[in-house]
């Protein structure tokens, strides 16, 4: 099970929005809005995001500069990242 990490609870304030464990088993997390209406399921769980590289630079498991590396990439290939509340546009400001 993915643990949710300090930085998306702190993007996920930014947007007005709450988020839980995913309770589909293929995704990372449930995003609500603030009455707690379910608004989408974010983060294939097979792939790391930039809070999970951060904690593994830190842990020295990958060089130093991964995560920005990566999220760098991330940004670059998403292209639905900025359609307003659609599950790219959370991915896109909670995990990376």
């Amino acid at each position: 099970m993915y643990r949710i990490k300090k930085y998306s609870y702190i993007q996920a304030k930014k947007l007005g929005v709450i988020i839980r464990p995913s309770k589909n088993p293929q995704k990372k997390i449930d995003v609500y809005n603030n009455k707690g209406i379910f608004l989408a399921s974010i983060g294939d769980i097979l792939y790391k995001d930039f809070p999970t590289y951060l904690e593994l630079e830190e842990k020295g498991k990958v060089i130093p500069g991964t995560a920005e590396k990566k999220r760098k990439a991330y940004k670059a290939r998403h292209i639905y990242k900025n359609v307003k509340n659609s599950p790219a546009y959370f991915a896109n400001n909670i995990l990376w």
